[in-house]
């Protein structure tokens, strides 16, 4: 006889940063557009940036050159923006409405946080800190924290292994594209933020669920099973 082996239990989020859990791009655009500004050429309009944030600083810097007609180093200009940005981190990044209220009742039921973002590890943890919101999550993993970031899945499991958390025990929460195919690489569920950036990137990828906002968090997961 056959006994079907059940499914893992589901107790473990992985969260993306940027356009998910935080607000982050009017500070990213600041920095960016200084650095434009600093090699005389048009500054980019805010909704304009949104949609090239989501893959790491240099995918960001190499989107808005192409944007601009800007020539160059692309590493001299990657750097430049890093440090331009080390200085507006949280001027004006905000958690989305009823992130930090969401995740902590989740804890509360027993959720296992960590978060997994392709932005540097350093200023990540710099931005979890300055909103505080650093404690509800167990484990940080960014972009320069291994050899492999999103879309590879070893990024998500990589964040889980100090935990000794599996990855079929995880859901994937994420706006981009890179968050969507990384979960699917390692087949597990995503939910989608239809709030964030993703926009044009994502909306063809698979995703078991989608939301709103925060307050649909929970009753999101709970239907994920």
């Amino acid at each position: 006889m056959i006994v079907p082996v059940p499914s893992p239990r589901r107790d473990t989020l992985l969260v993306d940063l940027d356009g998910t859990l935080v607000d982050s791009a009017p500070d990213l655009a600041a920095a960016l557009n200084d650095l434009l500004a600093e090699s005389q050429v048009e500054p980019l309009p805010l909704e304009r940036v949104k949609t090239m944030v989501g893959e790491g600083a240099r995918k960001l810097v190499e989107r808005a050159a192409e944007a601009r007609g800007l020539t160059g180093d692309s590493e001299l200009l990657v750097a430049r923006f890093l440090a331009l940005y080390a200085g507006r981190l949280t001027g004006e990044t905000r958690p989305y409405p009823q992130a930090a209220e969401s995740l902590a009742a989740l804890k509360e039921r027993g959720w296992r946080l960590a978060l997994c973002t392709n932005k540097p590890v350093g200023f990540s943890r710099t931005i979890l800190e300055s909103l505080e919101l650093a404690a509800l999550f167990e484990a940080v993993a960014g972009g320069d924290s291994f050899a492999v970031r999103k879309p590879d899945p070893e990024h998500l499991r990589l964040t889980l292994e100090p935990l000794g958390l599996p990855l079929a025990r995880a859901v994937m929460l994420g706006d981009g594209s890179a968050d969507l195919e990384a979960a699917a690489a390692a087949g597990i569920p995503a939910i989608w933020c239809r709030f964030g950036y993703g926009g044009a990137r994502a909306a063809g990828l698979p995703r078991a669920a989608e939301i709103d906002g925060f307050e649909a968090l929970p009753e999101t997961l709970a239907a994920l099973g």
